[in-house]
């Protein structure tokens, strides 16, 4: 084939068209050693510092990599990794005759280098993971029992090696049959089903070839039934994802709705949850029996003594001891069932032997347990069984009965797929406004060829997937950043406009992709599937035509399609309302794709039987720093930007200005609105009321009280860096001179973690926090000034945005969204519509429904909360509202008490017998502590607000890279958090109680005391104990041999040092030290004075130097010096967040993203991507 250059030049480096920097990133062990630190990678500069860690960490391969100096090593730089890749292809390609010339080799070659240093697309993992590592470096590796098919003949055989022929596939479908032990049976899917497992690839199988339960068996008998098989299986992924794999099993697990089993598969994992239920619970109740008469100890003692521990846990006993727990669930729903519900009449089931009526059942109450079942536990989901088979390009060689772990691919039974997607927002300028079509095409040409020649080279995991991938050779060909590109439009995401838009690229993506697939198939033969589905084929392409030029869904034209596509809609591309310039041109070229591909196909017939899918994105989004991924929304605007040189930034979305260009504003009024959102970041802030000595500003107020014009200059140098405007001026921050001069003794003030320094200037909470939303901003475009309110939606976003904002995108706004794309794809979509804790089992309804009428294939729900497992989402605005009305009645029932002197001993005694604890309020001005985590590539920052005796009353956690769902649980569990602290809950108990939960996101963390997080729940609750609870931190901390290791037992070191029994020592052992470790505050030493000249033997010496991100402590004492290091609160305000998020959700190793979940920390995903 011809290959034309649109990136390159001929005779240039296409790596020397970006500039070229190093940076660090580091792997660990969940105990904290380091197993990997590279500190020299070489990345380009314009790749965050996310994406580095993502390259680096995951990408790079680690041994067998020949060095500079004769020796084998792993790779040190990103050019290496793309060469590899870009290479490897290219090798493949040539060797195969894919290009016309060496020249046309080349420049193929250069292209797909450009694209992948300049994050304008990337292929999926196993891409990353395996390609080229023979091709560029020699590497085999022992076979791992891959097969391969032969180029021409497709002959079957088994690969000699692990990786000349490399594993690029992420996607696989395996089917089932109802036979026991023999091939293709149900003990050999557990056996297909662990190699993929074993090597971090998903699979998803339909199990309705299966027979019933209590069916004969051919022997004599009756079988076990469907239910029993599926248990040994959840079981047998279980044990592989336990094993030590960096994954959790990526498992999907189909049924038809006439499977005589289905009411017991709609309701399992209802059932299951019931059974941990009533473990947890039961287990409560009968702790403080005995077993019998007899017995020497209660069950809770023999439980304990037996190390049986049952709760929430996900990874805990009580979830291992109950079935379904590792695997997506979905049913296959086809047409005939909705008209049998909306008949109200029967759904008849058939046996699987001899197809006879077996159980029926009322179509209605199937319906409200499907719902019931996804509202309670987000499972089954649903796929449209008869719309996936109406768009089956190739039925003949059988039907279309599961899909991948995520959904996006489906095709026939034991096949495979492998990705890749497009960066859209890489194409778009947002100063002219205008999508570059010609790039975005020739993309889609080259990246379908690299799919290609991907099948042509791949090793399969069985023979059969082999064979059925090289005769049917699908593609899986993708893009991200729909949302983030449609914001810098100024389109908003729920709208026509934006449906028109994504549906316009979409038909460009696929109509392109078969295009060239008709190319390839005009040089090397259209697949070997093709003569006997022509004709199928051809009119699935028709029908993809029809809507990519407007036919309306009423229309005749659609071949044997009941529920016909959503068409692109030309009225509103036409309208003028899309305000991406050059709309029209791409329609133009959406319309041509596809005249184009039908023409080519009559006349060559296709390379590939499908070309596109929407992948989930989660890693190569990541790693292309995209803002969203695949055709989901953003989830915020504010976010906090990674530096490559170390700390963070706070930044707006970076869609939002370009959005707001695009709607007209004019510059001053950019200004205005981008400081409403993100604060003015300087001190001239005016005060509210005038300041106690009639000072306008705020700065005017501290120069009153005698800070200086560089003391002023380094505070206003941390504003862009903090979340309140009380990090900025923490006592530890301003120094002791500061606070002196203001009148303020500064060891009350270290010592008083309620002290804040604008209240004890004599400023009011209320200026104080009108101060703050005029100096920090409101995180949320709700209530700018300028903005008009029909352009608010524009910026909705996934998630309610900072904590003044209300919009948010609502379900229907995201199927409508998918079924505007879904007639453009050859595959399907993948993703989760999220739906708050207070949908109800009408709402599930509703959303499945229209999802079936709209076209989708298919549809997975999760709402807010429904797991046991996993925190709970925000409280509504009801319960708020509640809740303050109990706060108001407990104030009025105190004030009517009060002035009764004698009575006032009664209402003491009644409130504390009372079953509802009176709730401790906090002070309305109080300290706080701040702290920066990071989960699994989860970061984020926990705020925890203090009683003025340094007790935690409150918690606050912000995530910085959330999806969909993320930022409502962290916020769920913070607000529970600190009700039951109010109300008297002991932090120790929440503590023992939240701690080492187990649920998804899990993973490595950048703490040393708590290196590995088996939850993000669990860290918040580990962390929390180690800051509040004494002893904790000595007790949980990983005990370490290097001396990398920090000291937190200061204050016990101190005393010996000084000449103190530590058994004397004021406080509790360590104190001082976590203060300076946790929250870079100076100790507070229980001994000497650290600020004598003369002092007696055996006093210890303090000497603080801070920069702006770190604290220095010199503990001098006799001779004898110790340093201990930490982040100053600067550091962590600046730290608390990290990348600008590239992908949409949330949570763990893995997030849920899509129906499948994505790991943002080594890149590990439960799906394709």
């Amino acid at each position: 084939m011809k290959i034309n250059r649109k990136f390159t030049t001929a005779g240039k480096d296409p790596f020397a068209t970006v500039g070229w920097t190093k940076r660090s990133s580091k792997i660990t062990n969940p105990d904290g050693t380091i197993v990997f630190k590279l500190d020299d990678a070489e990345v380009p500069e314009t790749w965050s510092q996310l994406a580095t860690d993502i390259m680096v960490s995951k990408y790079f391969r680690k041994a067998g990599v020949p060095q500079a100096d004769g020796t084998m090593g792993g790779e040190k730089s990103a050019r290496q990794v793309i060469h590899r890749l870009a290479g490897c292809w290219r090798h493949w390609g040539e060797k195969y005759g894919y290009f016309d010339s060496a020249s046309d080799a080349q420049a193929f070659y250069d292209e797909l280098a450009y694209m992948l240093t300049h994050q304008v697309a990337a292929p999926n993992s196993p891409q990353w993971f395996n390609t080229g590592l023979n091709f560029a470096y020699g590497i085999t590796g022992p076979a791992q029992g891959h097969f391969i098919a032969d180029s021409k003949t497709g002959a079957v055989s088994l690969a000699k090696d692990a990786y000349t022929h490399p594993q690029p596939h992420a996607c696989f479908i395996q089917s089932v049959d109802d036979d026991l032990v023999n091939p293709g049976g149900i003990m050999d899917l557990w056996t297909r089903e662990a190699r993929l497992f074993k090597y971090g690839s998903g699979t998803g199988t339909n199990f309705s070839r299966l027979r019933g339960e209590n069916e004969h068996l051919s022997g004599g008998g009756k079988s076990s039934g469907l239910m029993s098989w599926l248990r040994i299986g959840d079981r047998a992924a279980a044990a592989i994802k336990s094993g030590g794999t960096t994954r959790r099993a990526a498992k999907m697990v189909c049924l038809d709705m006439d499977h005589p089993d289905i009411e017991q598969f709609i309701n399992w994992k209802v059932r299951e949850e019931i059974k941990v239920q009533a473990m947890v619970e039961g287990l409560k109740v009968i702790r403080d029996r005995k077993g019998n008469a007899g017995d020497t100890e209660t069950i809770g003692q023999t439980a304990d003594r037996l190390g049986l521990k049952l709760d929430y846990d996900f990874n805990g006993e009580a979830y291992a001891t109950v079935a379904g727990q590792n695997s997506n669930n979905s049913v296959r729903i086809p047409d005939e069932f909705f008209d049998t519900l909306d008949a109200g009449g029967e759904w008849k089931t058939t046996s699987r032997i001899g197809g006879k009526v077996s159980r029926v059942f009322k179509a209605g109450k199937l319906w409200d347990d499907i719902a019931y079942a996804a509202w309670r536990c987000a499972d089954p989901g649903v796929q449209y069984d008869t719309t996936i088979n109406a768009w089956h390009t190739c039925p003949s060689a059988g039907r279309i009965n599961a899909s991948n772990p995520c959904s996006e691919y489906m095709f026939l039974d034991n096949t495979a797929c492998n990705l890749a997607s497009i960066n859209l927002i890489t194409l778009y300028d947002s100063k002219t406004r205008e999508f570059n079509v010609e790039l975005y095409e020739h993309a889609i040409d080259l990246w379908t060829i690299v799919l290609e020649i991907s099948v042509l080279m791949a090793a399969f995991p069985s023979e059969e997937i082999a064979r059925l991938s090289w005769r049917y050779r699908t593609l899986g060909l993708g893009y991200a950043n729909l949302g983030a590109m449609l914001m810098q439009a100024g389109i908003a995401y729920d709208s026509e406009e934006a449906r028109a838009m994504a549906g316009s690229l979409s038909a460009i993506l696929t109509g392109r992709s078969y295009r060239t697939s008709a190319l390839m198939a005009k040089e090397h033969g259209p697949f070997a599937g093709f003569a006997d589905d022509r004709e199928n084929m051809l009119r699935v392409i028709r029908n993809h035509r029809l809507a990519a030029r407007g036919t309306a869904r009423t229309s005749a034209k659609y071949e044997n399609l009941r529920i016909r596509p959503v068409p692109i809609d030309h009225g509103v591309i036409h309208s003028g309302k899309v305000l991406v310039k050059n709309c029209r041109e791409i329609l133009e070229h959406a319309i041509k794709s596809w005249d184009d591909a039908l023409e080519l196909g009559i006349q060559y017939g296709y390379r590939n039987a499908q070309t596109t899918v929407i992948a989930p994105t989660g890693t190569i989004g990541l790693l292309m720093d995209c803002d969203t991924t695949g055709v989901e929304p953003d989830f915020a605007l504010v976010k906090f930007k990674k530096l490559a040189g170390g700390g963070y930034f706070k930044i707006a979305n970076a869609s939002v200005r370009p959005a707001l260009e695009a709607l007209g504003y004019s510059d001053a009024q950019v200004r205005d609105i981008m400081v409403y959102l993100l604060g003015s970041l300087n001190l001239d802030a005016e005060i509210p009321g005038k300041g106690p000595g009639g000072e306008a500003t705020l700065r005017e107020l501290l120069v009153a009280r005698g800070l200086k014009a560089d003391e002023l200059a380094r505070i206003s140098d941390a504003l862009p860096g903090v979340f309140e405007l009380s990090f900025a001026f923490s006592s530890w921050g301003l120094g002791d001179d500061i606070l002196r001069r203001c009148g303020i003794d500064p060891d009350a003030a270290k010592a008083d973690r309620s002290f804040n320094f604008l209240k004890s200037i004599g400023l009011s909470r209320q200026q104080i926090d009108a101060l703050n939303d005029v100096i920090c901003g409101r995180q949320t475009l709700e209530g700018a000034p300028h903005l008009k309110a029909a352009d608010l939606p524009v910026f909705d976003c996934a998630n309610k945005c900072g904590k003044y904002g209300q919009r948010f995108i609502v379900p229907e706004g995201h199927i409508r969204m998918m079924a505007a794309v879904q007639p453009f794809i050859s595959g399907a979509i993948s993703k989760t519509i999220n739906l708050p804790a207070e949908a109800n089992v009408d709402d599930v309804k509703s959303a499945y429904r229209l999802s079936w009428e709209l076209g989708i294939k298919a549809n997975a729900l999760y709402r807010d909360g429904s797991k046991m497992s996993q925190p709970l989402s925000t409280t509504s605005d009801s319960e708020d509202k509640a809740d303050a009305k109990a706060e108001a009645k407990v104030e009025k029932k105190a004030e009517v008490a009060a002035p009764a002197p004698v009575a006032a001993p009664e209402p003491v005694v009644k409130v504390v017998e009372r079953p509802v604890p009176m709730r401790r309020r906090l002070p309305d001005t109080r300290a706080s502590v701040t702290h920066k985590f990071n989960v699994a590539g989860h970061e984020g920052y926990l705020t925890v607000g203090l009683y003025e005796d340094g007790r935690p009353g409150e918690l606050f956690i912000t995530m910085a890279k959330e999806g969909s769902t993320i930022g409502g649980l962290m916020d769920a569990i913070g607000t529970a958090t600190s009700v039951s602290l109010q109300y008297g809950v002991p932090i120790e108990s929440l503590v023992r109680k939240f701690t080492h939960q187990r649920f998804e996101p899990a993973g490595m963390t950048t703490n040393r005391d708590i290196p590995f997080a088996k939850s993000l729940v669990d860290y918040i609750f580990r962390w929390m104990g180690m800051q509040f609870i004494p002893g904790y931190r000595a007790a949980n901390v990983p005990q370490r041999e290097t001396d990398e290791t920090q000291t937190f037992d200061v204050a016990r070191d101190l005393a010996v040092l000084s000449g103190i029994d530590p058994e004397d020592a004021p406080g509790v052992t360590g104190e001082a030290a976590r203060a300076v470790v946790s929250e870079s505050k100076e100790p507070r030493l229980p001994f000497g004075d650290a600020s004598a000249k003369d002092s007696p033997p055996g006093t210890a010496h303090v000497h603080v130097h801070r920069t702006v991100t770190e604290t220095t402590i010199d503990v001098e004492t006799g001779g004898k010096v110790r340093v201990a290091k930490s982040d100053n609160m600067l550091a962590i305000a600046m730290k608390s967040s990290g990348d600008g998020p590239p992908c949409s959700v949330c949570g763990t190793i893995t997030v849920r993203n899509g129906t499948c979940h994505k790991c943002v920390n080594c890149g590990n995903s439960m799906g394709c991507s």
